[in-house]
């Protein structure tokens, strides 16, 4: 962490910059990134200015930005004296939690190792995943301690992708045997029927977000094994009906999509030593009108069950690009507007 010093202010209505001072210099040049990009990310967002001084860095603004600033760019110099690169998103995450702050994770599990340097982290194979949100961190705290979670929110927020970091990072570790994955299929009638192939070319359309997840933290040709030998499985709903699903993490995502029969069956195949988590968005149901979705209604059955962990996410919590939060929030006020 950097030492800091607030400089004399010249006369009494000039407001004291802060001085941070970086004592090395490799770490600084990664903090400030290419052209500073870094450094200008973090002034467009609190409007302060920010100036390298050799090892020194002033900040110059409002008091409560300067601090701010400071605070995350103290943050971004331990990810750097860590070896992690500092990112967009990394900075983005940083200055979230600024704006939010909150005291630690309220649940930590020693057995996972999830703190690192004092912060939560999901390791894979691949890389290690980070919450980006206070939302988020919570969303992750549940996965790696709770047997039932469900993640509600819009598109982009990350819960299916933290929710399958979390089967594998408890896979490698050895805490389950398998991940089962699973989506509704909601057009799993007629047009279904007329996709061409056999019933795994049929069914892969509708699960390749879940692929293109587990890729992100298995080598391919590992992963390619462990689907051949059965230890992850990435079916549609319909294919978990008589079966129990033991020694296993199992993310169901999509689910406003399944109905309230299917929700049913889906969560009584939880065995032995398993843990399920849920994710949908109750705002994007493509169910036929007239049919409820199973997800709505396990909120309201299940939200006061003890151990059933429920996290809602929030426009502020995407993620994804900035873009699609102003798209989402355009489309609610339309929504709203003409309602």
């Amino acid at each position: 962490m950097a030492n800091i010093a607030p400089t004399i202010p010249h006369n009494k209505t000039t407001i004291p910059e802060t001085l941070l001072n970086f004592p090395d210099n490799n770490h600084l040049i990664d903090l400030c990134g290419p052209l500073d990009r870094n450094l200008i990310q973090i002034e467009t967002t609190f409007d302060v200015q920010i100036a390298r001084r050799g090892n020194d860095v002033a900040i110059m603004g409002a008091q409560t930005a300067q601090a701010k600033a400071a605070a995350i760019l103290n943050t971004l110099y331990a990810r750097t004296e860590q070896g992690k690169p500092v990112e967009t998103a990394d900075i983005d995450a940083a200055i979230r939690f600024a704006n939010n702050p909150q005291e630690k994770p309220r649940n930590p599990v020693d057995q996972m190792e999830m703190f690192k340097g004092g912060r939560l982290e999901i390791r894979t194979r691949k890389k290690t995943v980070e919450p980006r949100t206070v939302t988020q961190k919570t969303y992750v705290e549940d996965l790696l301690s709770k047997e039932l979670v469900f993640g509600l929110g819009p598109a982009g927020t990350g819960k299916t992708y933290l929710a399958v970091a979390a089967a594998v990072s408890m896979f490698i570790n050895g805490l389950v045997d398998k991940i089962i994955l699973s989506r509704p299929a909601v057009e799993a009638g007629e047009r279904l029927g007329f996709l061409p192939g056999d019933m795994k070319e049929k069914v892969d359309p509708y699960m390749q977000p879940l692929y293109d997840a587990l890729h992100d933290f298995f080598p391919a040709k590992q992963l390619e094994k462990l689907i051949e030998d059965k230890r992850i499985e990435i079916a549609p709903l319909a294919f978990m009906r008589g079966r129990t699903l033991s020694n296993a993490y199992v993310v169901l995502d999509e689910a406003q999509n399944a109905t309230t029969m299917q929700m049913k069956m889906f969560l009584t195949r939880m065995g032995e030593n398993s843990r399920m988590a849920i994710t949908g968005d109750p705002s994007q149901i493509d169910l036929p009108r007239n049919v409820p979705s199973g997800l709505v209604e396990a909120e309201k059955v299940l939200r006061n069950v003890k151990g059933v962990g429920f996290t809602y996410f929030k426009t502020e919590d995407i993620v994804r690009h900035p873009m699609v939060a102003k798209i989402i929030t355009a489309y609610d006020r339309h929504a709203k507007s003409n309602g």
